[in-house]
């Protein structure tokens, strides 16, 4: 079979791979679609995703398939289901696993991360993280599960009700879910902060934004309940800071370098008993992805630009491909 092997820091190549031995405990995918998102452009660059890379490795940790083959003690799929999968695989014995935070597993595993993941025509992962399709979910919608699950988790961690005013800061596909996201879970009013013109004015259109602003031109109101950082800029941390009101919430969600910083202004949060909140990865997320996606609430299909091939993941990877908002790689039938 094929696969796109990162064969070292910013190297790519397509090799001739064996297919993957099957555990017990696993399931063998024949992959039908995997999505390239920021993580995957850290890990090519050599920068940390949830976990370390270490070449040579097949990257995809967004993946939907149909099951090829099933381990002796899987239970919950069989041959011929259309799946997708949760890459985030958790120790279970650690500290923060036994205390209810299994997102900050002391030895996380992933798949695409640490084994090998989408970017092949045929890849494995344990059952306990295989999910069903809904019928009505296309396997190229389905490969976007994982990203919305991080979102998913990212609004568990707050409080929200019908009558909050949400802003999201960011146009790339990740805040765009956020949009429609936010308003799934009941909050009245969304607006947008962006660079792209169209996509806010597809939002605007589309999926229920009120405001638009260009960030860095419009002045934002300090005026907000909830404020969804999706960048991962200094500038656009110190903005979602200052949109806020008395009482607010913010998520950091983009991710930054790793030796990042930004300021605020500490008094600020003291006086408006602000309450500001990071978000790590998905942990029991997946049901309600996938609920969200059968039940018509996200519109995802509209959102993915590009179908890639395992030829035209670099070019991507390495910017040669402009005015991405969502790409997918088709790897098999």
């Amino acid at each position: 079979m094929k696969g796109l092997v990162l064969t070292a820091v910013e190297k790519m190549a397509v090799e001739e791979l064996k297919t993957p031995e099957l555990k017990p405990n696993e399931v063998l995918i024949n992959t039908a679609y995997a999505g390239i998102c920021g993580t995957d452009h850290a890990l090519y660059k050599g920068l940390p995703g949830s976990a370390d890379a270490v070449p040579p490795i097949v990257l995809g940790h967004e993946n939907s398939g149909v099951v090829a083959e099933v381990g002796s003690e899987v239970k919950n799929v069989k041959k011929g289901d259309r799946v997708t999968v949760d890459p985030n695989i958790y120790c279970g014995e650690c500290f923060y696993c036994r205390t209810g935070r299994p997102e900050l597993c002391d030895n996380l595993s992933a798949v695409g991360v640490t084994r090998n993941g989408g970017f092949e025509e045929q890849f494995t992962a344990p059952a306990s993280v295989v999910y069903r399709i809904p019928d009505n979910v296309s396997l190229k919608d389905a490969a976007t599960t994982e990203p919305i699950s991080c979102a998913v988790h990212g609004i568990k961690l707050l409080k929200l009700t019908p009558y909050q005013k949400a802003l999201v800061i960011g146009d790339g596909f990740m805040g765009q879910l956020f949009v429609q996201i936010l308003q799934a879970y009941g909050v009245h009013q969304v607006d947008l902060a962006g660079l792209n013109d169209e996509r806010m004015a597809l939002n605007k259109e589309k999926f229920g934004v009120v405001n638009t602003y260009k960030s860095g031109v419009d002045d934002i109101p300090a005026d907000y309940d909830v404020v969804i950082e999706a960048v991962g800029a200094p500038v656009t941390q110190e903005m979602a800071v200052s949109a806020t009101r008395k009482g607010a919430q913010v998520l950091m969600y983009g991710v930054g370098a790793p030796d990042q910083t930004f300021s605020m202004n500490t008094y600020e949060v003291f006086q408006k008993q602000l309450t500001i909140q990071g978000s790590f990865i998905n942990p029991h997320a997946f049901e309600d992805s996938l609920a969200l996606l059968s039940s018509g609430k996200l519109d995802v299909d509209t959102l993915i630009s590009h179908e890639l091939t395992f030829d035209t993941v670099e070019d991507f990877l390495n910017g040669r491909i402009e005015n991405v908002s969502k790409a997918v790689v088709k790897v098999g039938d």
